[in-house]
């Protein structure tokens, strides 16, 4: 029979719970055996409140947070105690005996706020179970053991300058590691340690805001405030942590421009050119970027006249430049006012304007050396052409601005006139031809003159003469080109032969107009009509050109209306040609002109000829070569003896005994006698040569000619054997002649002993190599 188990729970330091067992009926069969039905009683299961341990507790010995007990358990110790689950055997510990559960060492719950285990009573003996297996939590309670701390910090903030009471600046958070869920450990309050009375911080939500109206930018731009978050709400004992916030004061347009003097004196030399910078003016504004940019302008007219002003790259300072040539003899001072604004102006800050600031301003035009100034910025001037040297072109002037008193010497720039066509009077600046101009050499001549101080060469000034060269009617009429036409044999007449244009070098007007005169009288063979446009038409008569072989030449007279009237006399030339019907020339007298210059018909007839009778040769010997050719690669092809003789075989040798006998080559005294049949064969020059053998009649056979042939050769006795010259079976090692060589015979052959055989007894084969020796000659037969 179960029974309830119950849990004591020992609370340290005054703090203690006890935990109770409550759990539905279930049947249960131990081991005792099923009792009676009307006996059977239920029992229960373990079901577990938590247990709860205190964090950070470090005791000497463990700490004992509660016990497991069943009613099974008489004390007999028969009963055991597990513990497993989280934490088991090393954390927690169980006694077996008794039930009681301990913790070992400091909990944080920081790390772990809860562990969960399983409880179990087996049989010691036989470890079978006494009760189901139960799951437990323990949890460890906190304690304010964890400050405060600022995750995000330190922090940095900006607002605007300016900004009203209240302005959010930034919220600061602070995390405490604490149980939120169980008294005050975690429940945080924010304050502020460092930065009042600027700031101020909500104590609930850590909200930092302004403090105080009218926070200067210019005066202090940056702050450091420190706040602090401590737990427990705030009271005492509490733990508290810091986080600093730095505020920046953003800038805006709240200060206009200020001029730092009332009055700018600048000097400027009056050669100083358009553009040239006289000085800066800068408006003091202690904003910040686009909130400082300024923007200048002059206020009077006559200083806006003279001068400009600008503001530079950076927005802050005004250029003055000139902006007009000054002449200090005109006006040697200026005066004008200049004022400064704002681009940028918030309305906002309007009451704190207005955001502009004016300036006088003083300019002094300083007189400086000018090199002398001529009447006109450039020269045009006239002259005719083929006036006689010294003709008066014109004049040109200059002054001293500095000192018009002064004189002023002229010169030409070299580079200007190169051909030296005019000069110039050094005092007074008169220009004179130096030699006759041509115009339709040249119409323009672009001098440049240079007028210089007399008392210093350093202040020289340079202006553009142009001279133009006026024309004069100094060329007669010319035709554009030489002409050399045509007409046909066949033309009717009053045909158009050819258009004929006039040139003159003139000047377009009276002097160019040309007028054209022809052949006049009833012999003219052409006629000449004046187009009025400075053309004509030459035409053909009323009657026919006579037919000739020469061209004729018609002469044509050239008038201009120039004064004086010029005039010239041109020739055109016109050949009778034999035409085709679509008007084309078929052949013009003489027909020489057809041939080449220098050439008559019959001399190129003849050079054709001649050309011709040379290649017929070339082409006759190149056949008759090749005919020739032809023959004799038959005949070699036909001949059978030519075949045998360029028959470039050899035999093998002494040891090819089938090619052919080579007893020839042995020692005649050890050969075997000749066979009876044919003559042998000596090595010796024949009396007479042995006939040849007629060829067999019929058709030839090139196998029975062979044989013939071959028969006859090995019959004849006037021609050396195959091998003749290879002697080598009568020298050497093994001969029965021993060694043939002179290399061992005496100096003298009459006088040597001769061979240890006499010569003779060699035969006929060595009767030549025996006179060499002085044997004696055989007697005759």
């Amino acid at each position: 029979m179960w029974g309830l188990v119950r849990l004591l729970l020992a609370w340290l330091g005054g703090w203690g719970c006890m935990g109770r067992l409550a759990a539905p009926a279930r049947a249960w069969a131990g081991s005792r055996g099923a009792p009676e039905p009307s006996l059977l009683r239920t029992r229960r299961s373990w079901v577990w409140n938590q247990f709860f341990v205190i964090e950070e507790y470090a005791g000497p010995e463990p700490v004992l947070i509660g016990k497991l007990h069943s009613d099974v358990d008489r004390g007999e110790g028969r009963t055991k105690y597990l513990l497993s689950g989280e934490g088991a055997g090393t954390v927690f510990v169980i006694d077996e005996a008794t039930g009681n559960i301990h913790v070992t060492k400091s909990l944080d719950r920081e790390e772990k706020a809860q562990y969960v285990l399983l409880a179990q009573a087996v049989d010691r003996a036989s470890n079978r179970p006494l009760e189901p297996p139960s799951e437990f939590i323990i949890k460890v309670q906190d304690i304010n053991d964890n400050p405060p701390i600022f995750p995000l910090g330190p922090y940095h903030a900006t607002v605007p300058e300016m900004s009203n009471v209240g302005t959010s600046v930034i919220q600061v958070t602070a995390h405490d590691a604490d149980d939120p869920s169980y008294g005050n450990s975690a429940k945080l309050v924010y304050t502020v340690l460092d930065g009042l009375p600027f700031f101020s911080v909500d104590p609930q939500t850590g909200v930092v805001r302004t403090a105080i109206p009218n926070m200067d930018r210019e005066t202090q731009e940056e702050f450091l405030v420190v706040i602090q978050a401590k737990d427990m709400g705030g009271h005492m004992g509490g733990l508290s942590g810091s986080t600093t916030v730095t505020v920046t004061l953003s800038d805006v347009n709240d200060n206009p421009p200020k001029f730092p003097q009332s009055l700018y004196q600048f000097s400027v030399v009056e050669t100083a050119g358009p553009g040239t910078l006289v000085g800066r003016l800068r408006a003091q504004d202690p904003d910040l970027g686009d909130n400082a940019l300024m923007a200048y302008s002059i206020l009077d007219g006559e200083g806006s006249e003279a001068f400009s002003i600008s503001t530079d790259s950076q927005g802050r300072d005004g250029l003055l430049t000139v902006r007009k040539p000054l002449d200090f003899e005109t006006r040697r001072a200026y005066s004008f006012r200049v004022e400064a604004t704002n681009t940028l102006i918030d309305p906002a800050y309007l009451r704190r304007g207005p955001f502009k600031d004016v300036a006088s301003v003083r300019v002094a035009v300083q007189d400086a050396p000018e090199p002398p100034a001529f009447t006109q910025a450039a020269y045009h001037l006239a002259v005719p052409e083929n006036k006689a040297p010294g003709t008066l072109v014109g004049q040109v002037s200059a002054t001293d601005l500095d000192s018009p008193a002064s004189p002023i010497r002229y010169s030409i720039l070299p580079h200007s006139d190169l051909e030296r066509c005019f000069s110039i009077e050094p005092e007074d600046g008169t220009i004179r031809t130096a030699v006759p101009l041509d115009r339709e050499a040249r119409v323009w001549h672009n001098l440049t003159v240079l007028a210089t101080e007399l008392d210093s060469s350093a202040q020289a000034s340079r202006v553009q003469v142009a001279i133009q060269t006026l024309d004069e009617n100094d060329n007669a009429p010319q035709l554009a080109e030489p002409y050399d036409t045509f007409v046909c044999d066949s033309a009717v007449p009053g045909q158009l032969i050819q258009v004929i244009q006039a040139l003159d070098r003139d000047e377009v007007g009276n002097n160019s107009h040309v007028s054209f005169h022809g052949p006049l009288g009833p012999d003219a063979n052409f006629t000449v009509r004046d187009n009025r446009d400075g053309s004509a038409s030459l035409l053909l008569p009323s009657r026919p050109a006579p037919p000739r072989q020469a061209p004729y030449l018609v002469p044509i007279e050239l008038w201009d209306w120039g004064q004086p009237v010029l005039s010239s006399t041109a020739t055109v030339t016109v050949s009778v040609c034999r035409c085709r019907p679509d008007g084309s020339v078929a052949s013009c007298r003489p027909e020489a002109q057809l041939s080449p210059a220098g050439l008559s018909t019959g001399a190129l007839l003849a050079i054709v000829t001649c050309v011709g009778t040379l290649l017929a040769l070339v082409v006759l010997f190149v056949a008759l070569r090749r005919q020739k050719q032809e023959a004799l690669m038959v005949l070699e092809e036909e001949d059978v003896r030519e075949n045998i003789i360029t028959y470039d075989d050899e035999g093998g040798g002494e040891e090819d005994t089938e090619a052919f006998d080579i007893s020839a080559l042995q020692n005649p005294d050890g050969a075997a006698p000749p066979a009876p049949g044919a003559p042998a064969r000596r090595d010796v020059l024949p009396w007479a040569r042995a006939p040849r053998q007629p060829r067999p009649p019929g058709p030839a056979d090139v196998a029975q000619l062979l044989a013939l042939r071959l028969r006859e050769a090995d019959e004849d006795p006037s021609v050396p054997p195959y091998d003749s010259v290879q002697v080598y079976g009568y020298e050497g090692r093994g001969s029965s002649c021993g060694s043939l060589s002179s290399l061992g015979s005496g100096s003298e052959i009459g006088g040597a002993p001769g061979p240890a055989e006499p010569l003779d007894d060699w035969g006929p084969l060595f009767r030549t190599l025996a006179e060499l020796y002085g044997a004696k000659e055989p007697p005759a037969p």
